[in-house]
């Protein structure tokens, strides 16, 4: 059996937690995952987050938190994530225009000091692409520009479908950065074409979906593990070499089940490659 830490982040699962915050927590804790990772909190203080998860046997080892609300609000920000027990906080999306025409630099001075005010407190800033970081800058990737520009502050948080859709194997460029990464998102889908453009809703700092980009239908579909075109298996074996600890089931969508079954799913389907 691995070693690895199986989570799953909420946001695959907000219609429930909307209308039930505890006992969908209740309800993924019954699913088989140990762990959780937040993308908004409905409402709750930190203080009632870290006591339901105390009661359900739960913990929350990262979440996704944009880099504004650190700027904003300081060490407010960072305590919230420190009493809920965060030791990773991944910047969940920051669109493609803050790296483009000329502003690389000065969202990597904002990245620079949200990663020095985390660092302080113990928690490890880190940065969850989407297929849009696969675009070239300069000759390289906008992601392996960020990876570069913060060698001492920032780790990855790598997405594998949105890196499989962009035309990279998740698994050499998990290989790539090894040491650089210690949260891996694993999240299954079909298409007919990859690289083919944004397919994905983004979301505001409450948790809740803004509406999709326009994008030509490509036959793209989120589904839970095992039920797409991931090679989990290989995917696996690169993070167990590279030092992962916690692998992170996403599912942005569930047209065909309720959210809950997917993710129960997902988990069932860890269990069978014995993770």
């Amino acid at each position: 059996m691995s070693d690895f830490k199986v989570g799953l982040q909420l946001y695959s699962v907000r219609d429930e937690m909307e209308k039930n915050f505890f006992g969908t927590l209740k309800k993924v804790k019954e699913a088989g995952y140990d762990h959780v990772e937040f993308a908004g909190y409905y409402g709750h203080n930190a203080a009632e987050i870290r006591s339901m998860l105390d009661e359900l046997g739960l913990t929350c080892p990262s979440v996704h938190q944009g880099p504004d609300l650190f700027l904003e609000q300081g060490q407010e920000a960072v305590d919230f994530l420190k009493t809920i027990g965060a030791r990773y906080s991944a910047i969940p999306w920051y669109g493609i225009e803050n790296y483009q025409n000329g502003n690389f630099d000065a969202t990597m001075a904002k990245f620079r000091q949200v990663g020095e005010l985390l660092k302080k407190n113990g928690i490890q800033l880190t940065y969850h692409n989407h297929d849009f970081e696969f675009n070239y800058l300069d000759g390289e990737f906008i992601l392996e520009r960020i990876y570069a520009a913060m060698p001492d502050l920032i780790e990855g948080e790598v997405d594998t479908c949105w890196a499989k859709y962009a035309g990279v194997d998740p698994a050499a460029f998990i290989e790539k950065y090894a040491g650089r990464m210690h949260t891996l998102h694993l999240k299954d889908f079909t298409c007919r074409k990859l690289a083919d453009g944004p397919v994905y809703a983004l979301i505001d700092d409450s948790g809740k979906a803004k509406p999709k980009q326009s994008k030509e239908d490509n036959g793209f579909a989120f589904r839970p593990l095992g039920m797409g075109m991931q090679d989990f298996p290989a995917i696996l074996a690169a993070a167990k070499r590279v030092g992962i600890e916690y692998i992170i089931v996403e599912q942005d969508e569930s047209k065909d089940m309720p959210t809950l079954e997917a993710a129960k799913i997902s988990r069932g389907y860890l269990r069978s490659l014995g993770y």
